[in-house]
């Protein structure tokens, strides 16, 4: 019981310390998860819109900015309803927002570019 109230008292500090640390220089562990990690690679590159994407986009009066800001940065990846390991270029379902999605977007990811396929806006 002794040794474990030692442990105790070195490893909260000590996580304390690590945090503030890491929160301070602006790091994070969130970039780590494959959905995170499809979104930022996505971000990184070039954008092609179908054209049935800028239809729907006119259509849903959805700007550019709001596309890349919000509903891609903070969209949710759906691995069941995607192709993650399709050659040349997997496919993605992004829903939008997390909870209670209202839109839906594909997309395929390939070297360069980013071509987003289609919108649908859910509810």
């Amino acid at each position: 019981m002794k040794k474990l109230k030692f442990y105790l008292i070195g490893l909260i500090p000590g996580l304390v310390l690590v945090f503030f640390i890491l929160n301070k220089k602006g790091s994070s562990c969130t970039g780590y998860l494959p959905n995170s990690r499809v979104i930022a690679e996505t971000l990184s590159k070039d954008f092609k819109y179908s054209d049935t994407f800028k239809a729907e986009m006119n259509a849903l009066k959805i700007n550019e900015k709001f596309l890349k800001d919000s509903i891609m940065t903070n969209g949710k990846i759906d691995f069941d309803k995607s192709h993650a390991q399709k050659k040349p270029c997997p496919d993605y379902l992004l829903t939008y927002p997390e909870k209670n999605p209202a839109y839906e977007i594909t997309f395929e990811k390939c070297e360069e570019t980013v071509t987003l396929n289609t919108l649908k806006k859910i509810r």
